[in-house]
């Protein structure tokens, strides 16, 4: 009777976990993470080396302690994935709240390691970033909370993830990271637009993010010389962004040869915000596209896959993961190549950080868990057969 409603049933609840997990993956998106951290590595044995040289550090300290946490990230995002929807609501849930209160006494206990915004605590061995960890956290329990609302006797869902919104961003702004802060504001306005929220409201949000930029600007001497010098018809050659300018052009298609770059050795993030700059000097355009198509492919294949899901929280859900996913990932290589105003934001599960790849590991893990064919079947089923 059940098959006769809901369709087929692709996996049997009686199966061993790890044979069902393998049937119901997403294998394209998974093994196009496993190749992003491929290349991630691949990309730091050419870019760590001068940075470890400049700190009297083993040549290839940075890499190893990549190949550490990006081992770490792997097993969490595969422990993850084996989650069901409800267990992955949990370790949201347990793990924002944890994430949250240490981002609110970040100003007590954090450092800034000398880039004038407390973002981090150190622990001596390695440091963590609270907001990398807050993200994924924050994205489930807006999909919770807007799929509540709909329900009947439902909590305030989108007026209670607003407030929320509000006071991460807030906290966010502080430090100040406004890159994080744009992050949790598209995420929940993705999450907003997918639940069904009037085009106007969405419009008068994006008002008042301009609104809320050009009072940034005018008060933060952070913020504003970022907009500046991304608004600057010339670039200086000696900063950042001019590095990385100059590496991308030197490498043309095919790129200048393995090993053979220099924009690593000017760069002091080589290894985290501007490793594509890295990658398009020492093998071209070619891997630079490919890198795209990588993240293309996870996104739009997810995507479609939460297009045919039936249950309301695991689609907002899905593709608020995916989007902060997709958008990071298009932020990183915008800067890069002046797209964009610099954000300080890694290239997901490429760019060298811990806190970065474990919770990018969490939050992928999240997405193949919610992107699994379940018994339950698909919202097609339902439509195909005019049952509501």
């Amino acid at each position: 009777m059940t098959e006769m409603v809901y369709g087929t049933v692709p996996a049997r609840a009686a199966d061993p976990v790890l044979p069902r997990w393998w049937r119901t993956i997403d294998k394209w998106t998974m093994s196009s993470i496993l190749i992003l951290f491929g290349i991630g590595l691949l990309l730091g044995l050419a870019s760590s080396p001068p940075l470890a040289s400049r700190n009297g550090l083993d040549p290839f300290y940075y890499v190893s302690r990549q190949a550490i946490f990006g081992m770490m990230a792997l097993i969490a995002m595969f422990i993850t994935s084996m989650m069901s929807p409800a267990m992955v609501r949990r370790l949201a849930v347990l793990g924002f709240f944890a994430a949250f209160a240490a981002l609110v006494l970040l100003p007590v206990f954090g450092t800034d390691y000398g880039k004038g915004a407390v973002r981090w605590y150190s622990l001596g061995f390695a440091s963590v970033q609270p907001a990398e960890f807050l993200k994924p956290g924050f994205v489930v329990i807006t999909a919770w909370l807007m799929a509540a609302s709909h329900e009947i006797n439902g909590p305030p869902g989108r007026t209670l993830s607003f407030v929320l919104m509000l006071t991460i961003v807030g906290f966010l702004v502080m430090q100040p990271d406004f890159g994080q802060a744009s992050l949790v504001l598209f995420s929940w306005g993705v999450i907003y637009f997918v639940a069904g929220a009037p085009l106007i409201l969405l419009l008068g949000m994006a008002g008042l993010a301009f609104f809320a930029g050009s009072v940034a600007y005018s008060n933060s001497e952070h913020f504003a010389r970022r907009i500046d010098g991304f608004l600057s018809p010339d670039v200086d050659p000696t900063t950042q962004l001019g590095y990385a300018a100059n590496a991308i052009r030197e490498g043309g298609f095919f790129g200048v040869g393995v090993g053979e770059g220099q924009v690593k050795w000017s760069l002091p993030d080589a290894h985290t915000d501007f490793i594509i700059a890295v990658a398009a000097e020492e093998y071209g355009l070619f891997l630079v596209l490919l890198i795209i198509a990588l993240y293309m492919l996870i996104t739009v294949r997810s995507l479609m896959r939460l297009m045919r899901e039936r249950d309301p929280f695991i689609r907002l859900a899905g593709t608020g993961l995916v989007s902060v996913f997709g958008v990071q990932a298009m932020i990183n290589m915008g800067v890069a190549v002046r797209l964009l105003p610099a954000k300080g934001m890694t290239l997901p599960f490429v760019s060298y950080g811990g806190s970065s790849l474990i919770a990018g590991g969490i939050a992928v893990g999240m997405l193949l868990a919610l992107t699994r064919t379940r018994p339950q079947g698909e919202i097609g089923d339902i439509l195909r057969k005019g049952r509501w």
